[in-house]
């Protein structure tokens, strides 16, 4: 993270929330009674984390359940349905990428579930590997996976590998018997990581049947193994027991989180490609959905700062309210910035795979460079409230 930590609200959000750090229960004086800030964090919470999240849950097990099926009877109709269904899983998992820290960071879900390029060398070994394949297809292949493979054969990148090609489903004779045993095991681990984000921001408020899923297989799920969930511990900023030393210090988490998957669309998931010629880091390539991801990252963006998912916002309780509370202006050039970014991603030709060194790209590196930008004058404005 490069950026310059200005205040204390902003050095306590920054330590508290990169790993499992105590940190001091007195509320920072100036944040003592703003209530406003603490209906931000709620409505956070409540309207744009916990839906993202549960849609995601429901659908990465639904996606699990039909591979599942498919690796016992594979067909065309029913591969392309599950392609359809990855498609729906993966534009929920890119809507959430605005709030990576909490559960996601802690645990590690990001790079397990979202690591690329698929390391096709390791995935060839394992291919002939009967004993790997043997552990993958059974009871617990799910867990097996999770243990055992590296994150470049994990997540949604090594089930585009197997389920598309060029943009379209494959059909069920381009799909061999052990890549069904892969692939039913890697989606059950990305289900399971699915889960650890749902009950780890949700907690008690999630399906039990969830719930019951991550206990049976030890996987943690609450702030460092204690008893808040994270979408408590953001609630109760200032309290004691709560990892964010004040309201503030959460509110500066919250935008700092948009601001670093505006920096990594930017300067990372397109110019890596585009202006270093770094083909390796195309993301998305097989299902030709890159463009796709982009948008939906700033949509994840746009949700956060809007106070929910479409159809679930507060303008009296976003952040945006919060921001335009403290300087109107600034607020007008947050909201054009996201509107900014969202037209020149969607400007892009496509698939980006195969137009990358396009100068529309260019522009599109631009404006999320600006959108980091603004959002950095936020995090100020808001320190220095």
């Amino acid at each position: 993270m490069k950026k310059n930590f200005k205040t204390l609200a902003l050095v306590a959000a920054a330590s508290c929330t990169l790993g499992f750090v105590a940190c001091s229960d007195k509320t920072v004086e100036t944040d003592a009674d703003d209530a406003k800030a603490a209906e931000v964090a709620a409505q956070f919470v409540d309207h744009t984390v916990a839906p993202t999240y549960t849609a995601l849950a429901a659908k990465a097990e639904t996606l699990a359940s039909a591979l599942a099926s498919l690796k016992e009877t594979p067909t065309d109709a029913g591969i392309k349905d599950a392609c359809d269904l990855f498609l729906a899983a993966r534009e929920q998992w890119e809507r959430s990428e605005a709030f990576l820290f909490g559960a996601a960071g802690d645990f590690g879900v990001d790079p397990h579930i979202d690591s690329w390029p698929l390391d096709l060398t390791a995935f060839n070994t394992l291919m002939n590997n009967s004993d790997m394949l043997g552990l993958l297809d059974g009871e617990d292949g799910d867990v097996q996976a999770g243990e055992l493979l590296s994150n470049a054969l994990l997540g949604f990148h090594g089930l585009e590998y197997i389920l598309f090609e060029n943009g379209q489903p494959k059909t069920k004779d381009q799909i061999s018997a052990t890549q069904w045993i892969y692939v039913a095991a890697v989606a059950g681990d990305l289900r399971n990581r699915c889960f650890q984000l749902e009950v780890g921001w949700l907690g008690d408020a999630a399906p039990k049947s969830h719930i019951d899923k991550l206990e049976d297989i030890e996987m943690q799920y609450t702030v460092a193994g204690g008893d808040f969930s994270y979408g408590e511990n953001m609630k109760n900023a200032g309290k004691a027991g709560s990892t964010y030393v004040s309201r503030l210090a959460a509110l500066i988490a919250i935008v700092q989180g948009c601001a670093d998957i505006a920096d990594e669309v930017g300067s990372s998931k397109i110019n890596s490609a585009y202006a270093l010629g770094d083909e390796t880091y195309i993301e998305s390539p097989y299902s030709h959905m890159s463009i796709t991801d982009f948008h939906n990252n700033i949509v994840s963006i746009q949700n956060v700062y809007y106070g929910g998912v479409e159809g679930s916002r507060n303008s009296g309780k976003s952040l945006q309210g919060y921001v335009k509370s403290l300087d109107a202006s600034l607020d007008a050039k947050v909201v054009a910035a996201i509107d900014n970014a969202l037209a020149k991603i969607d400007n892009m030709p496509a698939p980006f795979v195969n137009n990358f060194k396009d100068a529309r790209n260019g522009e599109a590196v631009d404006a999320c460079a600006e959108l980091e930008e603004v959002l950095d004058e936020v995090i100020d404005a808001i320190s220095n409230n």
